[in-house]
């Protein structure tokens, strides 16, 4: 399977890119597409030490840096590295595209050139996120729509409800709603209509859900705009930071030392629960809604993290989850969702 790779978007292109995309191409057998500056990839696939593996290079002479306006950088810089890899999926050379660059020139090159699902509104950006319990949430949108209406959460519902079906394996996904209440009646206006158009249709609605409760399970699939979303991401994730920061700082000085050796066989689980927690393990997330698939990996993506994104761009590819999305545009969940009619 071929994966374009966007080789010159994130804080560490393309150095980490394609180091992760050789590891990928090593441990998952893909091909990766590595679209960017030849010149400065061909180095960093000599310095990996790339040798005859399935790599493929494609020139993009074009980079949209993060402070660029993304719907004019894209008309602007009509080569870059984005649009070209995003142009492998659409002309059918790759399955998908992963890239840890600009989120907005991403979803912007997707819209462009992939187009958007009939019937959906606007794309979302699906977080996969750990619980208490072992089994993941699916948190959207995470990122791609500050501003949404009602029916646009009802659409991310019925999109978290097929990517949790299909590639986490949940067989009946329950679908909440983030408000600030589980009661009925809480939430702003946009989410009580939400939640009234989620509860009449034929999703598994399991009501609202407060922050607090989102990593305890209470529910597969977690809607909420891409304000709020972004927002809980960038929370979790400096949390699960600082208190790992505060757990070092403690083992500092010869008393955290001693501390250490006598916490020595509990430091073995708390590795595996540090990897839970890390969002480089699960890689990058998918933009649901397109046309295609396309991850969205973190701008601060190491090679490991890379090559997470492109094993979950891999897994999306293979369960073909743009085409069950559509699939259940036009069957019974979506009868019953007037936003989908």
């Amino acid at each position: 399977m071929r994966i374009a790779v966007d080789a010159m978007g994130g804080d560490h292109a393309p150095r980490a890119i394609v180091e992760g995309a050789v590891h990928a191409a090593r441990d998952f057998g893909v091909e990766p597409v590595l679209v960017g500056i030849p010149a400065r990839i061909e180095a960093e696939l000599r310095r990996v030490g790339a040798g005859a593996l399935p790599v493929q290079v494609v020139e993009a002479p074009d980079v949209i840096e993060m402070h660029e306006h993304p719907a004019m950088a894209l008309r602007r810089k009509r080569r870059s590295s984005i649009a070209v890899a995003v142009q492998q999926v659409c002309e059918g050379h790759a399955a998908a595209v992963v890239s840890a660059g600009h989120t907005g020139a991403a979803m912007g090159a997707c819209l462009l050139i992939l187009g958007r699902i009939k019937g959906i509104d606007r794309p979302a950006i699906a977080a996969v996120l750990p619980t208490v319990g072992g089994r993941p949430v699916v948190l959207l949108d995470a990122g791609a729509n500050v501003d949404c209406q009602p029916q646009h959460l009802a659409q991310f519902g019925l999109m978290g409800d097929i990517y949790a079906r299909e590639v986490l394996g949940i067989p009946s996904p329950r679908v909440g709603l983030l408000s600030n209440g589980e009661e009925d009646i809480k939430g702003n206006d946009v989410t009580i209509r939400a939640a009234g158009i989620l509860r009449d249709s034929k999703l598994n609605f399991a009501g609202n859900i407060e922050g607090e409760d989102l990593f305890f399970g209470l529910a597969d699939v977690v809607v909420c705009d891409g304000f709020v979303g972004n927002v809980v991401l960038k929370c979790g994730e400096g949390l699960v930071l600082a208190i790992r920061q505060i757990f070092t700082s403690e083992l500092r000085g010869w008393r955290g030392r001693l501390l250490g050796l006598y916490l020595l066989p509990l430091l073995r689980p708390a590795r595996r629960i540090w990897g839970r927690l890390d969002y480089r393990e699960h890689g990058g997330a998918p933009l649901l809604g397109i046309n295609g698939v396309c991850i969205i990996a973190h701008g601060r993506s190491n090679a490991r993290a890379v090559r997470n994104a492109i094993r979950a761009a891999m897994e999306a590819a293979t369960h073909h989850v743009p085409a069950r999305i559509i699939s259940a545009i036009h069957g019974e969940k979506a009868a019953a969702l007037p936003c989908l009619r």
